[in-house]
């Protein structure tokens, strides 16, 4: 006699069936429903913002613990890291010059830790990197980000420079994890540890996104003026969603996996 299901396995079931456009639709009330949670249970939205950097710093632990006891590379995107490792760059240095707070050092520990990620594949497991799979061109990416930092950018009252940095590297940051996400489509097979990696970056990137929309609601659109004039403080916004779409349907799979493998080891 067959055990019964779990309710989440049944659930699940019945979103796999849903059509596309109904499971968006479902995403979306699942979001607004994390929305008014965070909002119940989080008093200081700030911490939201520190607890994604600490979420992607887990990420990069994971991915540290896959090169230092698996000895390879492979499945990890060096493009990927070396676009985080650009934008964690430039926001460190405005971070430094316009503010310096605890998102400066948090910033400074995640920089630290993708560098010596980078260090490993290009020097100490090169010969297990996937660079015909790494094939994401980072022009594609780089290029954009600095003509709509140049475009579009902060009203504030620091130096030109500085803020057309700031933009860049927030426009580099939404878009940092598509050499990945390729990697993972040129291989078809996802290694667990880099599906972790993603994963966490997909969770920061929802608390990122919750800290902004949060604050907005929490100042009454104060916050937008506060972040200057034009379409800075509205691209701001849509850098945040446009990662956290990015991630999302990687999210999706990732916990349908994680059913499947759980349902196949309860029926053995």
């Amino acid at each position: 006699m067959r055990p019964p299901r779990k309710t989440i396995h049944v659930i699940s079931s019945w979103i796999r069936r849903q059509p596309p456009k109904v499971k968006a639709f479902l995403a979306v009330v699942a979001g607004m429903l994390a929305l008014v949670l965070l909002r119940t249970i989080v008093h200081d939205h700030d911490n939201l913002f520190i607890a994604a950097e600490a979420v992607h710093s887990i990420g990069i632990a994971v991915l540290i613990y896959k090169l230092s006891k698996e000895k390879t590379c492979a499945g990890i995107s060096l493009k990927s890291q070396e676009l985080t490792a650009m934008f964690l760059a430039v926001r460190l240095y405005c971070s430094v010059v316009m503010e310096y707070d605890i998102h400066t050092l948090l910033d400074l520990s995640t920089l630290a830790a993708t560098s010596w990620v980078i260090y490993m594949i290009l020097f100490r497991l090169k010969s297990s990197y996937m660079e015909d799979k790494d094939n994401f061109a980072m022009s594609y990416v780089v290029v954009p980000c600095a003509v709509l930092a140049l475009l579009v950018h902060p009203s504030t009252s620091h130096h030109i420079v500085n803020r057309i940095f700031w933009a860049f590297c927030v426009y580099l940051e939404a878009v940092s994890v598509l050499p990945q996400l390729r990697v993972m489509q040129n291989t078809k097979i996802v290694e667990p540890f880099t599906a972790h990696y993603v994963f966490a970056l997909g969770v920061a990137r929802f608390l990122s996104c919750a800290h902004w929309v949060l604050q907005v609601l929490d100042s009454r659109g104060h916050l937008l003026t506060a972040l200057g004039y034009g379409l800075w403080p509205s691209m701001v916004l849509i850098s945040e969603i446009v990662q956290t779409f990015i991630l999302a349907d990687f999210c999706y799979y990732y916990v349908k996996r994680l059913d499947e493998l759980q349902a196949f080891g309860s029926r053995r």
